[in-house]
């Protein structure tokens, strides 16, 4: 089977007169369904990592493959017309606009993709929110949401436009011991059920044991890949 997404011989430094190198001799290959958790110490790489593998930054050498599509080359436009179809995005913190509602925010991304009616882009919207138990808080505004509601919005957001891929930076780090396994489970749901491909930073190791493949980084590389039983 050929990965859904690749890295060959990824490298990212930061140049300057004393350069950084963040990440170095990356190889990793994910497949379709799979639930990956990046771990390793603080300033180890994981962000760095995951932001080249969201193709929110661009390695300095080797290639970071989508769907067999040497992405390194790509303009900054097709780069985020790529994100926006075949990805979606969880942060630490939500980001999600106060000014809008729930069902208001997780449509952004549809609108921005602009493929679908106003009435289908609702009713997708409406659905996702269901799927995740969030029903009846369409119409409410991020300001009268917990902070796991909050990053259930976020989730769903993330799976506007259906993405091939779901890309989750420390999606916990704000949310209590029951919210991150809460967010943890829909997050393996969505890779068993839907066949979505998950990689998610964490820095707990209670939840990165949930998930199939652990990617333990130190100073940059890969350390150990281990698959779960």
């Amino acid at each position: 089977m050929s990965a859904l997404l690749e890295a060959r011989g990824v490298i990212r430094v930061l140049p300057g007169p004393l350069p950084v190198t963040l990440v170095r001799d990356i190889h990793l290959a994910v497949q379709p369904g799979e639930f990956i958790a990046i771990t390793g110490p603080s300033g180890s790489g994981k962000s760095s990592l995951l932001y080249l593998l969201g193709l929110l930054d661009v390695p300095s050498a080797g290639a970071i493959l989508l769907e067999g599509r040497e992405t390194s080359r790509m303009s900054r436009g097709e780069l985020a017309a790529l994100r926006l179809k075949k990805l979606g995005f969880v942060f630490q913190f939500h980001f999600l606009l106060p000014e809008f509602s729930v069902l208001e925010n997780v449509m952004i991304p549809m609108k921005k993709l602009a493929q679908e009616s106003e009435q289908k882009m609702r009713a997708r919207a409406t659905r996702i929110l269901q799927e995740l138990g969030m029903e009846a808080l369409l119409n409410k505004r991020p300001d009268q949401l917990s902070g796991g509601e909050r990053q259930r919005v976020a989730i769903a957001r993330a799976l506007a436009n259906d993405p091939l891929i779901i890309l989750a930076d420390e999606p916990t780090g704000n949310l209590d011991t029951k919210n991150g396994r809460l967010v943890f489970d829909i997050f393996k749901r969505l890779a068993t059920q839907n066949h979505q491909a998950v990689i998610t930073v964490t820095h707990d190791p209670q939840l990165s044991a949930l998930t199939q493949r652990q990617i333990r980084l130190v100073d940059g590389v890969i350390a150990s890949a281990d698959q779960q039983a």
